[in-house]
């Protein structure tokens, strides 16, 4: 039988920062991105602040409310990257089977580690994390993965609990059906509509009917739920393959014609070319996700009769999906490029008699060119003249020029 970890460190981006300033400690602190740039909400917060009711995901102004001596500090990504990777290193001696989930936690499986009792390594691992980092932790132990991860979020912080596979089902079935890893909040109304309220109910749907209404999805919840997952836990060398490249901002201020949104796509695909580039991949479609200013959101993706890893020409063609489908019935918060369908830059391509060629060659050379420049001058060194104009600073009544025969695009 396998033995299973799942570590979570507890409020990591909050304990960080708590840890690093002690006068913080025992006051509620919540770390939160720029009012200014408006990325305004809670990312993170400390135990005190969550009494005060305090929420992930929130406005800066309501935590507030709720909160009124809350502590704001700005989150401190190089320091939280630090202390995630010093924390694989705590691992790393008790195994090389250590996968990530997220900057705080990671899978372990200690199967083979010198046939100690997995519950004992997990209160070891816990007491390690404290002294050596100053960090505290909530580790579940199982025998797969999904009951690890959901024995790490039943009891925070400084825990450990263990499910075993001869009594899980008195231990968890009981739990809310949202509880189990992959229960979304889509996937949760489904259920409700349903009446599965708990991991119990979910275990005893006849899978087909899952299956019917949640699609192969629902059958992988079934066998969750049953305590069936078998899947493993990689090694720490394993690197994920890569199945799209996307980038997006929220603008400081809302976009409000075209012109502003050509600037915004211009600027996202200029760091999606250039990670292509560097991961040897070409993309076979793009899609685009708007998010307007009350924060409804629609997105868009297309099929490619050829492939790329040009800045310009995934702008271009953003740009165009963008303006075959986006109803100006208000103005837009956030934009979100992403190259799909990804394929290596070496693999042979069957030319396409309604691509030009000559052009797609002329572009791939001024791509090129481009990219060594920055590569040796840094990334400021040259850009498209347009976006001379900072979209994320301009003023929204600037008057903008596009690029020639760009509204008459298809």
């Amino acid at each position: 039988m396998r033995n299973i970890l799942h570590s979570d460190m507890n409020n990591f981006y909050a304990s960080v920062e708590c840890m690093l300033n002690p006068s913080l400690k025992g006051k509620p602190v919540a770390v939160c991105g720029s009012v200014e740039e408006r990325h305004g909400i809670v990312l993170a917060k400390n135990y005190p602040a969550k009494a005060y009711g305090v929420q992930t995901g929130e406005a800066v102004w309501q935590a507030q409310q709720k909160c009124t001596g809350l502590v704001i500090v700005s989150p401190h990504f190089d320091e939280y990257i630090k202390y995630s990777k010093l924390a694989r290193e705590v691992y790393g001696h008790y195994t090389n089977q250590v996968e990530p989930y997220g900057m705080d936690e990671c899978w372990l499986d200690i199967s083979e580690y010198n046939g100690k009792n997995p519950e004992a390594v997990a209160y070891e691992i816990k007491e390690t994390m404290k002294e050596e980092l100053g960090l505290t932790v909530s580790v579940g132990v199982s025998y797969n993965k999904i009951f690890a991860k959901l024995g790490s979020d039943m009891k925070k912080p400084d825990a450990v609990t263990v499910i075993p596979k001869e009594s899980f089902k008195e231990k968890i079935w009981r739990l809310p059906a949202s509880d189990l890893l992959f229960v979304g909040r889509a996937t949760k109304r489904t259920l409700d509509r349903f009446c599965i309220r708990t991991i119990g109910d979910l275990a005893n749907t006849a899978p087909e009917f899952l299956k019917s209404h949640l699609g192969i999805h629902g059958l992988k919840l079934w066998q969750y739920a049953n305590g069936l997952d078998n899947s493993p836990v990689m090694y720490e060398d394993y690197r994920p393959v890569v199945k799209s490249v996307g980038h997006g901002t929220t603008t400081k201020a809302d976009l409000t014609s075209n012109e502003e949104v050509w600037i915004t796509i211009l600027e996202l695909s200029q760091d999606i070319g250039h990670r292509l580039k560097k991961l040897g991949m070409n993309c076979m479609g793009i899609s685009i996700c708007i998010r307007n200013e009350d924060l409804m959101h629609k997105e868009w993706q297309q099929k490619l009769n050829f492939a790329t890893q040009s800045p310009f020409v995934i702008a271009k063609l953003a740009y165009a999906l963008f303006l075959q489908k986006y109803v100006w019935n208000k103005n837009i918060r956030s934009v979100t490029v992403r190259a799909i369908n990804l394929i290596s830059d070496s693999a042979p391509m069957q030319l396409d008699l309604f691509v030009d060629q000559d052009s797609m060659t002329r572009q791939t050379k001024i791509d090129n060119c481009i990219e060594s420049l920055r590569a040796r001058f840094g990334s400021e060194i040259i850009k498209n003249a347009v976006l001379l104009k900072n979209v994320w600073m301009m003023n929204n009544q600037a008057k903008l020029t596009m690029p020639t025969g760009m509204a008459n695009m298809r």
